[in-house]
């Protein structure tokens, strides 16, 4: 690959990701402790469950990223969806934070040559680029739901996380540089 697309890769790999975690954390910061644990129904996720899968899934995933299978035999993806009497919302976000910053150091660490590389997942063989952008399609499917569950628990509390409904005219007029701010 092109060390020019391969450079352009990554750093749009890490924007990508950036962008997510900001939503998903705006979006938990609008949240009670209790509401973090509260699940609507019984085939559904709390805020809890839904962050300690995808910081699981990124700890796994991107530990040894290069070199071992991105599913960790440490790793009980199965305990990510139960709810657990003894955890703390502090707990879970120390994990969201570890994985985090495991996925930036690993993405940090990559060359452009290495988008081409071949890592595997579940013994499934991946380049590097199918790989990163398929963890960008599964954390934001699930950074969507955590949205969407922390604006059904705050109902009429919520801010919004972007336009706000009948301001687009407004959000149009203003200049590029100010609405990058903005949405």
């Amino acid at each position: 690959m092109d060390g020019d697309v391969g450079t352009a890769f990554l750093l749009e790999a890490r924007r990508c990701f950036s962008s997510y975690r900001t939503l998903a954390e705006s979006a938990l910061a609008q949240v009670e402790d209790a509401e973090f644990f509260h699940s609507p129904g019984p085939e559904s996720n709390s805020l809890d469950v839904l962050v300690r899968h995808i910081a699981g899934n990124m700890s796994s995933r991107s530990s040894d990223f290069l070199s071992s299978d991105g599913e960790k035999p440490t790793r009980n993806r199965d305990r990510e969806f139960e709810a657990s009497p003894t955890s703390s919302r502090a707990d879970t976000m120390k994990a969201w934070e570890d994985g985090w910053r495991i996925l930036f150091d690993t993405i940090a660490g990559l060359s452009p040559a290495d988008v081409l590389r071949t890592v595997t997942i579940r013994g499934e063989p991946h380049s590097v680029l199918q790989a990163l952008s398929r963890q960008q399609a599964h954390y934001a499917q699930h950074i969507g739901q955590i949205v969407y569950l922390a604006k059904l628990i705050r109902r009429t509390d919520w801010k919004t996380l972007s336009i706000p409904r009948g301001k687009s005219e407004d959000f149009n007029r203003r200049p590029l540089e100010e609405r990058r701010h903005l949405a």
